[in-house]
């Protein structure tokens, strides 16, 4: 099967630059069959960065990028607390640049007005969004979303595909979250690779709405792709889950910059 993974960190790997560290989740990417990574965020990240922050973090990706242009999607990591300067990333990294996608993170809410710019440019640019949420039961960090949340900018912006990251950790609770939300996808990264979660996802999604990713390296590799492989469904929908989905997303911004999928 081809599998692309949709959710991967040059944090938790191994190496002192970004290359290093890429080249190192490569190799155990190639281990598990694994064709193409999404990578974003750098080596150190915070949880509310500043503005200079958040081109640093872009930077180490970029960086990562140009050694394996041909393995790695890069997302343009983006804050709804600092929207001027996100926006200027956009431009630098995805309409100049070679990223394709953005990551949204925990510093601001993603149900905030102050997201409606970054979220109206980068469907412009045809971009995949990718908003981390979580449901936790001791109380989420301060500015970190929910499914919940997610659903309200969702309705906003009903036109606009976007990916709940983690699909929101507790993921009998996530799916039903955003199951009426035909634009949000889910995302398999993250928690434990419990039985069914895959099996609840098509149920309750539909096959077309569910996209695998792994966390790495906060996760590994073979953990993740065993909540799919082992998953009783068709082997056609794997294929969907490990590749076609995400491919579907982001191939009108790989056509728009000449990039071969």
């Amino acid at each position: 099967m081809r599998i692309w993974d949709l959710h991967c960190h040059l944090s938790g790997v191994a190496g002192l630059t970004p290359e290093e560290r890429l080249g190192n989740l490569l190799r155990y990417a190639d281990r598990v069959g694994i064709e193409r990574l999404c990578v974003y965020m750098g080596i150190k990240w915070a949880q509310d960065p500043t503005p200079d922050d958040l081109v640093k973090q872009n930077d180490d990706v970029l960086r990562a990028m140009d050694k394996f242009p041909d393995r790695v999607f890069g997302f343009v990591y983006l804050s709804a607390k600092h929207v001027e300067r996100s926006l200027s990333e956009l431009e630098r990294c995805v309409t100049h640049g070679p990223m394709v996608g953005v990551k949204l993170w925990v510093a601001e809410k993603c149900n905030v007005p102050e997201i409606d710019p970054i979220i109206r440019r980068a469907a412009e640019l045809k971009a995949v969004i990718f908003q981390h949420t979580w449901f936790k039961t001791n109380g989420n960090y301060a500015g970190e979303s929910t499914p919940d949340d997610l659903v309200a900018l969702a309705q906003r912006f009903p036109d606009v595909p976007i990916i709940c990251g983690h699909t929101g950790g507790t993921w009998e609770l996530g799916l039903r979250a955003i199951r009426d939300q035909k634009n949000l996808f889910a995302d398999l990264a993250g928690s434990d690779p419990s039985y069914g979660i895959t099996e609840m996802a098509v149920r309750e999604l539909g096959v077309d709405r569910v996209i695998y990713g792994s966390d790495a390296g906060g996760r590994s590799f073979a953990s993740q792709l065993a909540k799919v492989h082992g998953a009783q469904i068709s082997e056609a929908d794997k294929q969907k889950i490990f590749c076609d989905n995400l491919r579907g997303l982001m191939l009108p911004i790989l056509k728009a910059k000449g990039i071969k999928a």
